[in-house]
């Protein structure tokens, strides 16, 4: 292949070992290798750097991955098919293929941005897949993933079924044994390079589990239920005062209340009434009322009313007689005759 200026042929040799072919347009992938540190502007002013590379090969690599996922496990269920793409796509996975196939050293940078989690190695491997994508197509993405990366690199049967998502492991183990577990945010900085750090803490049953570090929310999280795994697996003590505090905790939430209710209510439902107190008519008002009763005559009842409240018609049973009672009525009933 002729190539158009010398110094440029260094770096196309370094793409074709990499890519397995020759670039059809070398400034897209010199952009792809440029840092957003360098702060150069094109013709129009513009700053030039991999970025907008970057967004578009995280969707072509989703894309492809994904695609190759879905063939190589027929059967598998969907959430099976999304972890094992997220472990390959992940940033941690990209920044060791980047160093792996030496894109990591055609990256122009500007000072000691490449820190280690910087994840720019990962970010230019995608943004070199987004200029592949420009300058070759859709197929030769593939062929580039299929050919260079998962045959050689990376061992897709062993990637779907390691274990590397260390918070829903930790999750899933106290769901299981009942165990209460909360993330807490410890602190929140930038660093020397002015990128966010984030310090995040596990509280198992009230313990301190671990803390970790990472220049995101989950990278912290991931970093603190790992080591709160590893003080689970290898420290007896720790492990036994984490069930402890979680008997502990069930005891008081199951403390019995010794106060029973009394099935037995007693309903004051009979009103008594009181002698000189006002329930309604006090005694002198019932006297003054008998006494009008005395006074005015009742009025006669037409023939077929009731009065339901009268009790004229009910009379009290006669007393036994006595002895001398009954000699004195038989007596008088002789006499009689």
């Amino acid at each position: 292949m002729k190539l158009p200026f010398r110094k440029e042929k260094e770096l196309y040799s370094s793409l074709y070992a990499i890519l397995g072919f020759y670039p059809h347009d070398i400034n897209i992938y010199k952009q792809a290798l440029m840092h957003r540190s360098v702060y150069k502007r094109n013709a129009k002013g513009r700053l030039v750097n991999n970025e907008r590379l970057e967004f578009l090969g995280d969707a072509i690599l989703d894309a492809i991955v994904g695609d190759i996922v879905f063939r190589h496990f027929e059967g598998k269920r969907e959430g099976f098919l999304t972890s094992t793409r997220s472990k390959i796509v992940q940033r941690d996975t990209l920044n060791r293929l980047a160093n792996e196939i030496g894109v990591s050293r055609l990256i122009v940078s500007h000072g000691h941005t490449s820190s280690h989690n910087s994840y720019m190695e990962g970010n230019a491997f995608e943004a070199l897949m987004g200029a592949i994508y420009l300058d070759r197509g859709y197929a030769a993405c593939m062929r580039f993933m299929q050919r260079r990366i998962l045959s050689q690199i990376i061992n897709l049967d062993k990637v779907a079924y390691k274990e590397v998502n260390f918070k829903s492991k930790l999750l899933e183990w106290c769901q299981k044994n009942k165990v209460d577990v909360k993330f807490e945010l410890v602190s929140q900085r930038r660093d020397e390079n002015n990128s966010p750090v984030f310090v995040y803490k596990v509280i198992i049953e009230g313990l301190d589990g671990g803390t970790g570090e990472g220049y995101t929310k989950k990278e912290s999280q991931q970093t603190a239920s790992k080591t709160a795994l590893q003080s689970l697996r290898r420290k007896p003590q720790f492990i036994d005062a984490v069930f402890a505090a979680k008997t502990e905790r069930t005891k008081m939430e199951e403390e019995p209340v010794l106060t029973v209710p009394d099935i037995d209510a007693k309903e004051e439902f009979i009103v008594t009434q009181n002698t000189g107190t006002q329930t309604g008519n006090t005694t002198a008002d019932a006297d003054r009322n008998a006494a009008d009763d005395n006074k005015q005559p009742r009025k006669a009842q037409k023939k077929g009313e009731t009065d339901e409240f009268d009790l004229s018609d009910i009379k009290a049973f006669d007393r036994p007689m006595s002895k001398e009672d009954i000699i004195a009525a038989a007596e008088a009933a002789a006499f009689a005759e």
